[in-house]
């Protein structure tokens, strides 16, 4: 599907998972260069820049979370800019893409932030929309976050279940931080072209976007430390709980031990065997042992291991 979005001399055109007979009315009419049309027709693994004669490619991935908040994946934007126009093309819908054609369409933003201006602050407005999603995305995280952090040490709460929630925050972080780690290189060699194209004075817009990368890498880093606190307490906590089921097993094999060799003596096909078969002998046995269970009782009980 392909949006065309005009406004004074500048125009954006926007697709989504394009067509042939779209990509080659785009070689028609904005002189794509072959390779860069190629690209657009399926999506691409990693992040790129190149440098043509009347444009620039570059291609960003932009994590997002499913519907759920359950998965991260990576979403694919490329971008091809020339002095009057720009070219988006993605491969599953963006709404804030289309929130975004509507107020370039409005020219809602005036002076030095208006959409129209040119290509490149059209660029400029569109990656740092893609980034405030991202920011969004690294909240909804940060609320996982807190709602284990809350659960972990509840009293009811089950160190166990939080294991797997833990396990799938961190991989979401993992993603995250692959998906957005190219970008810094990305624009380090967009500099030199955005120099070429708009002029020195677009650098300032260039390292803006530098700027909101860090700010979004800095709050996942952030998120990736507190998890792997988490994780560690979390784990701590497993630890101790299983050395207190542990404890309670190996007090009650001892307990039991005196117990059953004491079974074991009396129940042995001997002629003699002392206590048995005078008055009370069963009771006196029952004694014996209960006496040898109190004596373990008060001897862990000394020992503190209780």
């Amino acid at each position: 599907m392909i949006s065309t979005y005009k406004r004074k001399k500048t125009t954006w055109i926007d697709l989504e998972s394009p067509t042939t007979d779209e990509v080659k009315f785009l070689m028609e009419k904005y002189d794509v260069h072959p390779l860069v049309a190629e690209e657009l027709l399926r999506p691409t693994l990693r992040p790129k820049v190149d440098n043509y004669q009347n444009s620039a490619y570059l291609i960003l991935h932009f994590p997002t979370l499913g519907s759920d908040f359950k998965k991260c994946d990576s979403c694919e934007v490329d971008f091809i800019i020339g002095k009057n126009f720009l070219i988006t093309v993605h491969y599953q819908a963006i709404n804030s893409l289309i929130e975004l054609g509507k107020i370039f369409e409005a020219d809602a933003l005036l002076g030095e932030n208006n959409l129209s201006k040119n290509a490149g602050i059209l660029f400029f407005h569109i990656v740092r929309n893609l980034y405030e999603l991202s920011m969004k995305q690294i909240d909804n995280l940060q609320m996982q976050i807190e709602e284990i952090e809350q659960k972990m040490f509840e009293k009811k709460g089950s160190q166990y279940n939080l294991v797997r929630k833990i396990s799938h925050v961190r991989r979401d972080i993992l993603d995250f931080a692959r998906t957005m780690q190219p970008h810094k290189e990305v624009f380090s060699s967009f500099e030199f072209m955005a120099a070429k194209f708009f002029g020195p004075e677009f650098l300032h817009y260039v390292s803006n976007l530098t700027g909101e990368y860090y700010k979004v890498w800095n709050a996942m880093e952030s998120n990736k430390s507190t998890i792997a606190s988490l994780q560690a307490t979390n784990d701590s906590l497993l630890s101790n709980r299983t050395n207190d089921i542990m404890t309670v097993l190996t007090i009650m094999a001892f307990v039991t031990f005196p117990l059953m060799l004491i079974t074991s003596i009396f129940g042995m096909n001997t002629i003699y065997l002392p206590i048995v078969g005078s008055k009370y002998d069963f009771w006196i046995i029952i004694g014996i042992m209960a006496m040898s269970t109190i004596i373990m009782f008060t001897f862990f009980k000394r020992k503190k291991w209780l």
